[in-house]
């Protein structure tokens, strides 16, 4: 398993590339978004220009993780469209061969499908390049739009942590999901049909 190799996955909609650190600016916008806000929690600190370039910029050279952000390969070239969002596999146990996967994504590719895709192409790209035995997430209960993606998607509810923490005055769920390697050979992505094709098109960086 390597999570060096930075691959480019093409979809229909979307392109997910690796990040560079010019894309700072545009993911600093994305993250400040309230909407995003709202579904991901505050950082807890300040996300000033040079912390984004600095955290952007360092994403390829992270070994236990895979970050790509996800563009839109219609405005400009598809080696680097803009910039609409990230996907992220991270907390990797190599020994279990699962990780942890999140995702969110700007108003500009919000209500498009683009959400819907990027998920299918790195969860793919998970099971079908990198081994992977399991993928699982997390996201609030409140979180509809999401949680119909990740079901839509292939995800299956394995249960909640309850009252988990305080949004606007209020102590909310949070729903706990996974996929499993056998689930996803099954289905690739579609757990209502059309299993048939990998789940991206794949080039190394």
């Amino acid at each position: 398993m390597d999570f060096s190799v930075e691959p480019v996955l093409t979809g229909d909609r979307t392109v997910l590339r690796p990040f560079t650190e010019a894309d700072a600016a545009r993911m600093g916008e994305i993250v400040g978004d309230p909407e995003v806000r709202r579904f991901t929690g505050s950082p807890g600190h300040e996300l000033t220009p040079e912390l984004l370039r600095s955290w952007y910029g360092s994403r390829s050279a992270q070994p236990d993780r895979l970050d790509l952000a996800v563009t839109d390969p219609a405005v400009t070239d598809p080696a680097d469209g803009e910039v609409l969002g990230e996907v992220v596999l991270h907390a990797w146990v190599p020994e279990e061969r699962s990780c942890t996967f999140r995702t969110l994504i700007g108003a500009r590719g919000r209500g498009r499908g683009i959400g819907t895709e990027a998920t299918r192409l790195i969860v793919g790209y998970a099971f079908e390049e990198l081994g992977l035995h399991r993928v699982q997430l997390d996201a609030y209960a409140f979180n509809d739009r999401a949680l119909r993606v990740y079901e839509k998607v292939g995800f299956v509810r394995e249960g909640a942590r309850r009252e988990v923490e305080r949004r606007d005055g209020v102590r909310v769920d949070e729903v706990l999901m996974a996929v499993l390697d056998h689930e996803w050979a099954a289905h690739r992505g579609h757990p209502g049909g059309r299993a048939g094709r990998p789940a991206a098109g794949v080039r190394a960086r």
